[in-house]
């Protein structure tokens, strides 16, 4: 078959595969076929980039980096929803609407159907404005503040449940259709996600919601493909250029007909014991679906009625949501764990007698923070209540008093880290400058020993990533690998420049031949002259990232006359502060953290400031907003970002009227059209080789 064709065909396979799963819920592809043919479509776009196509399924897995959000305005504003707990709440809402269309109960729910209401399950996620422009999606945005939300396209793009085009085969598609929805994790990923972060010895996330919520703001768009979003349309926007159809009910089946993941829960309602039988069954239904319900929405079908009823300031006088309250039980908790996450926050979790909780038994339940248990006054020994946070994630909720005994036990929060003994930063951080290391005010308790055991693994992954110390050879993989089927120590920043110790050791393992072991000896040599800005900013030292790095590098000539500064003088720099400093200065002048550069500088590694010569010179690039864009043969694009911050400029992911330089490379694209339409001055590499040299 002719490539093109070949293409084509993978392409209309897996939209097709795509469509069957997510809209008509009937899988027609297994997930491995369809991973199969989406590698195979890969390679044969990259072989043919003449054939490349923006809504193509591989361009799904998600695109570069985004420096941030741009914030746009709603073309129809996205309100919120008044809730309701019970069931007079709910029959007060039908007779607020009666009267506010002038009509009786026979009138409004008569046999002619003209007022009916409609009934679906409320999908606990993140609310999404999805807009298509001549079929073609082009922009999606969250709720914001209902008139202004952020720009998170390119993560939605990575959804598979949503098409980059609209199906016209079976519907025609307006000049304009905004769909509003719920995005969320489904379940099933969610518990994935969650075995996976604390494999990881992360923190497990509260929430779908929440998980959903920050995924959505991810930077890097690969982060939110990996973590297999779903959408569900609920709502419209902005519709102009076509006929739509006059309910609720019928925009729903005619959006399914263009292809999006219309989920079929639609019951339409006739009276309010109607809506309360539906709210029931979906009570019961619950455990079965695959996305967290908190609630019934309950709504006017027309929308001419919709019309009519209006909106008050926030929320819609035509729909209202049916809440459920959350299962509660009691149990005995039996004893407090402290686990250490990757950031080095120390959480404690309670382990409890076992008790059956919303389907499932529950041993396990988080306590929050200290602080949380001080002012809660929750003790070892307490009959507590237990419920789970969105259905998901079980939560200790407060002890019962009436049923404490004698013997109970306090919870002592930890003074140091439970694993590697190192130092403990509380917060808020004015509570550990005062003393006060008992305070209901506490919100967190973290080791700061950016080497403790419980954390290492993603600080090394962390440490040797292309925009930290960049050792080429040393991913994510690798270390695993290391770490695991090896007796090769790697378990500190310093045994990283050790490696070259086990040259031998490293040849044994299965896939590292000689020209690999070569390459990741090579790529470790040359991250010793780094120097002590990129070092510093590598090291996963509590709010010390690369900006911060920076400001050190070029106060400072090398680490000991860091640690020679006194904290007020590390205080006085621009961008610091008190609680910055303090946690620099502590880790400068802990055990651990002499022990580390110790341990860095006898292997060699450079701890000299790279730009301390630099200090107070000013650059022409000092305070520019600069875009890169396309190709350029003498700059790897990290490299270059470093660059250009390291000489002030502020380098953005994308072109606005405040962008001062567009740098366009070989095969600039729409980057570039959007500069010069804005009139944004425009170099070439040439230039832009001129004016590093100048400084």
């Amino acid at each position: 078959m002719d490539p093109a064709d070949k293409i084509a065909d993978l392409r209309q396979r897996l939209r097709a595969a795509n469509r069957a799963y997510f809209t008509d819920a009937q899988p027609i592809m297994s997930d491995t076929e369809f991973d199969r043919r989406l590698a195979e479509l890969a390679d044969l776009e990259a072989a043919h980039p003449e054939l490349a196509d923006p809504n193509s399924p591989t361009r799904r897995v998600g695109g570069e980096p985004v420096a941030g959000f741009e914030t746009v305005e709603h073309a129809a504003p996205m309100l919120s929803i008044n809730n309701t707990y019970s069931a007079e709440d709910l029959r007060a809402w039908f007779a607020r609407v009666r009267k506010l269309l002038g009509a009786s109960e026979a009138e409004l729910f008569g046999e002619n159907d003209e007022l009916e209401c409609t009934a679906d399950p409320k999908i606990d996620g993140v609310a999404l404005s999805v807009r298509y422009e001549k079929g073609q999606l082009v922009r999606a945005v969250t709720r914001g503040d209902g008139e202004r939300g952020d720009d998170v396209t390119a993560n939605v793009r990575t959804i598979r449940s949503i098409p980059l085009a609209l199906d016209v085969s079976q519907a025609a598609a307006p000049e304009v259709l905004e769909v509003r929805g719920e995005v969320y994790i489904p379940l099933k990923e969610f518990e994935r996600i969650n075995r996976e972060r604390e494999a990881a010895g992360d923190e497990p996330f509260m929430n779908p919601r929440n998980a959903c919520a920050g995924t959505l703001k991810q930077l890097d768009p690969k982060v939110t493909a990996k973590r297999k979003l779903a959408f569900s349309p609920h709502g419209r926007g902005e519709i102009a250029g076509g006929e739509t159809p006059v309910t609720f009910s019928g925009f729903l089946e005619w959006i399914g007909k263009l292809g999006l993941p219309v989920g079929g829960h639609l019951k339409v309602v006739r009276s309010e014991e109607q809506s309360l039988e539906a709210i029931a069954a979906f009570d019961t239904m619950r455990s079965t679906f695959p996305f967290a319900v908190d609630g019934v929405v309950i709504r006017v079908n027309r929308f001419d009625l919709q019309d009519e009823l209006g909106v008050r300031s926030k929320s819609p006088r035509w729909c209202i949501a049916y809440k459920y309250p959350a299962e509660r039980k009691t149990t005995k908790l039996e004893r407090v764990e402290m686990q250490v996450g990757k950031t080095g926050k120390i959480t404690p979790r309670a382990v409890m007698a076992p008790v059956l909780l919303a389907g499932t038994t529950v041993q396990h339940a988080t306590l929050h923070n200290f602080g949380e248990i001080r002012r809660k006054d929750i003790r070892i020994g307490d009959v507590v209540v237990v419920e789970k946070a969105g259905e998901i994630i079980p939560q200790v909720i407060e002890p019962v008093l009436a049923e404490r005994k004698k013997g109970v036990r306090r919870i002592k929060a930890p003074v140091e880290c439970p694993v590697c003994a190192g130092p403990v930063e509380i917060e808020p951080s004015e509570l550990e400058e005062a003393g006060d290391f008992e305070s209901e005010q506490e919100t967190a308790r973290r080791c700061v020993n950016p080497e403790c055991p419980a954390q290492i693994r993603e600080r090394l992954i962390w440490f040797a990533g292309r925009t930290q110390m960049d050792i080429d050879g040393l991913g994510e993989k690798t270390i695993d690998q290391i770490r695991e089927e090896s007796a090769i120590p790697l378990e500190s920043f310093t045994d990283v420049f050790r490696l070259k110790n086990h040259r031998e050791e490293l040849l044994t393992l299965e896939r590292m031949g000689e020209k690999k072991v070569e390459n990741l000896l090579a790529g470790v040599e040359a991250a010793k002259g780094r120097g002590m800005g990129r070092l510093l900013g590598s090291m996963g030292i509590r709010h010390i990232g690369s900006a911060n790095s920076r400001l050190l590098a070029k106060q400072f000539r090398n680490v000991e006359e860091l640690k020679r500064a006194k904290l007020e003088e590390i205080e006085s720099i621009e961008g610091f502060g008190p609680v910055r400093a303090r946690v620099l200065f502590d880790y400068l002048h802990s055990e651990v953290g002499r022990a580390a550069f110790a341990g860095l500088g006898g292997e060699g590694v450079g701890l000299d400031s790279e730009m301390a010569s630099a200090a107070g010179e000013v650059s022409f690039f000092n305070g520019k907003k600069i875009v890169l864009t396309g190709t350029l043969e003498g700059f790897k694009r990290e490299e270059l970002s470093e660059r250009l911050r390291d000489l002030g400029a502020m380098v953005s992911g994308s072109v606005s009227k405040k962008t001062d330089i567009l740098i366009a490379g070989e095969k600039a694209g729409s980057k570039l059209e959007k500069a010069q339409a804005l009139g944004v001055e425009v170099w070439d590499e040439g230039t832009l080789i001129e004016k590093l040299d100048d400084g």
